[in-house]
């Protein structure tokens, strides 16, 4: 088990007012990501007739989601070009460049001809910015992880990552109620003419906010001390495979555990609950909706606990419970009676919620700081666009050919064998220091004492 660090920590030197700001800074982008993907998601079938012709609904949803799926295969290459920015430039930096490029791609998109306008230039330019959206996404969580880790104090370092996921949380809660509004306020003709644009262009204020906010930040103590110290790594990609790759595979099935569940809870959960539950729409919106909520309310607890008790116990409890509660939870809710559907709705957003508030420190604190970002980046999109992003065509296909509703539990069991197995190989990493010997080993300056002691 790793010891923690007696030395004085450099982030614990972060007055509170700069600690808040950096909250808002690191989590701010994250919400504007979530808000976007899930107004997107949300409205598929409004912008399946406007920007695909008309000859087949199916036809034109299909497209629409395949125009999404290009932005979950293309975050990889932004965690590449992202990661490697944040490594050699600064967290700052990238943090700037992601959200800019988010509020730039929404604003575009917000005000793009149908197909009806220009044709089929209007799917082109829609796959356009659905490009730009995901390569953003992909340099967005390896950013805003390591923002906020390096900049929380380290008896804090759980709580303070934990907005992270708070954020992500928020911005669907905001995507379900606007699109709420919208539905309420407009006809569906409306929508489909001109309204579906709202949810769109009222993210991009927000976004100009988060970049304005990000440009008034200082860059993180740690990376500062790396830049003082002369050890910033110039090629971090390579390092990573060479001599973080136990560190990268680690936080590989970090990802898995915490991403498929996040997609099948948050996202498949409405669709298995309307086509095999038979829950209506609006009922089961809701209680996806009381899901996000619940998280809100949870994961900050969830990071407080991993700074009292350590990130190993919280995390092995949610990995256990969704192994041993999976199957048993899709039983009760297939009873399709609103009592066991809601109750076991909550109790699987109460094992992601756990699972939210604690998995991002954890492989925040695995890294040394010369590579941390290019590490999250690269392991978070490659599991989200391998593992998290087909979940819910691998289980619709499953489903169809086994026709056993118990299968997204089975699915779920593994996925929770894949966080038992994770959580056991990683070490304790609470209260670490994240100037790890690696950092120092090129200083070509004195390297200060708090640095080194107990390294």
């Amino acid at each position: 088990m790793s010891t923690p660090n007696t030395g004085r920590e450099i982030a614990d030197l972060v007055d509170k007012k700069s600690l808040r700001k950096s909250v808002v800074a690191g989590s701010i982008g994250v919400l504007v990501h979530w808000f976007d993907w899930a107004v997107y998601a949300y409205l598929a079938s409004t912008l399946a007739v406007v920007f695909f012709p008309e000859e087949s609904a199916t036809a034109g949803l299909l497209a629409t989601f395949a125009v999404f799926a290009v932005s979950f295969f293309v975050r990889p290459i932004g965690a590449i070009i992202f990661g490697r920015l944040g490594d050699r430039l600064g967290r700052k930096t990238t943090l700037s460049l992601v959200i800019l490029s988010m509020a730039l791609a929404t604003l575009v998109l917000g005000l793009l001809p149908g197909y009806n306008a220009i044709g089929i230039l209007a799917p082109i330019l829609l796959i356009v910015t659905r490009v730009v959206q995901g390569l953003a996404a992909g340099g967005e969580f390896g950013s805003a992880a390591a923002f906020l880790g390096e900049f929380s104090p380290a008896k804090r370092r759980g709580f303070g990552v934990s907005w992270l996921e708070f954020g992500s949380l928020l911005g669907f809660l905001l995507a379900s109620f606007v699109v709420f509004l919208l539905n309420q306020a407009f006809t569906h003709e409306q929508i489909v003419e001109w309204a579906w644009r709202i949810p769109f262009l009222i993210t991009v204020p927000l976004g100009f906010i988060g970049l304005y906010i990000r440009r008034k930040i200082e860059d993180t103590p740690e990376f500062e001390q790396l830049q003082k110290l002369e050890t910033v790594s110039h090629a971090p990609v390579k390092e990573v495979f060479q001599r973080n790759w136990r560190e990268f595979l680690q936080t590989c099935g970090m990802e898995i555990f915490m991403n498929v569940t996040f997609y099948v809870v948050l996202v498949y959960l409405l669709t298995y609950q309307e086509v095999y539950i038979g829950f209506d729409a609006g009922r089961a919106a809701l209680l996806s909706t009381l899901a996000s909520a619940l998280g809100l309310i949870i994961v900050p607890l969830a990071g407080i606990a991993s700074d009292r008790v350590g990130r190993k116990p919280v995390l092995m409890t949610a990995a256990i419970a969704l192994t041993v509660l999976a199957v048993p939870l899709f039983w009760l809710m297939s009873i399709g009676e609103d009592w066991s559907v809601f109750t076991s709705t909550l109790g699987l957003a109460l094992i992601l919620a756990i699972v939210l508030g604690t998995h991002a420190v954890t492989v925040v604190e695995l890294f040394p700081t010369r590579t941390r970002q290019t590490g999250l980046s690269i392991a978070y999109a490659v599991t989200a666009a391998l593992f998290a992003g087909t979940a819910p065509y691998v289980l619709t296909w499953l489903l169809d050919t086994t026709g056993n509703m118990l299968v997204p539990g089975f699915f779920l069991v593994v996925v929770g064998l894949v966080g038992v197995a994770t959580v056991v190989s990683i070490p304790e990493t609470r209260g670490i220091s994240l100037i790890k010997p690696q950092d120092l080993e090129t200083a070509t300056v004195s390297i200060p004492e708090a640095l080194t002691d107990e390294r």
